[in-house]
């Protein structure tokens, strides 16, 4: 899991840093189009993610704990703010997409590119929250790592999404 998640964050910087090449050849363009996001979903959804966190950290320890049925919650209620995000996601996209802000503009392409990767990212990690639940209801299957383990790439979602929202966001 290390290596996927060493390999998924080199893969980010390297759109973060072609997004801050174009960026710099076109301020007045990328800041036209930026001022088009709703920075209030922005901060709702970073809020959502970062109470996922919270969730899975505290489900890892209750594994550790073997307080298993706490665990299982826990985990259930990261993968509840994992769905949010994605709704929440997908009515942002919907509305630029309504509102004429297409992968025409610059911008949007790398809104459309990056978030949609990102938003891939958050429908694995909760296919890896499903298997966490399934390892921890099998009594002969409890592995703390395997909850650890999901939590590290849980975080690693989490982390991206922090830079994202900086980057299309907050910095102008």
């Amino acid at each position: 899991m290390w290596v996927m998640v060493l390999g998924d964050l080199v893969i980010f910087a390297g759109y973060f840093i072609i997004f801050m090449i174009y960026r710099s050849m076109n301020p007045a363009e990328f800041l036209r189009a930026q001022q088009h996001l709703d920075v209030n979903i922005g901060v709702l959804n970073t809020v959502i993610l970062l109470t996922s966190s919270w969730f899975i950290a505290r489900a890892v320890m209750a594994a550790r704990a073997g307080r298993h049925v706490q665990a299982i919650r826990l985990v259930y209620g990261a993968g509840i703010c994992g769905v949010l995000f994605m709704v929440f996601k997908s009515y942002e996209w919907a509305s630029k997409i309504g509102a004429g802000h297409t992968n025409s503009e610059m911008f949007y392409s790398f809104y459309y590119v990056i978030t949609g990767v990102h938003l891939l990212h958050v429908l694995i990690g909760l296919v890896v929250l499903g298997v966490v639940i399934r390892e921890l209801r099998n009594p002969g299957r409890r592995r703390t790592s395997m909850v650890e383990t999901g939590a590290l790439y849980w975080h690693m979602v989490d982390l991206l999404w922090v830079i994202i929202f900086g980057l299309l966001y907050v910095m102008r």
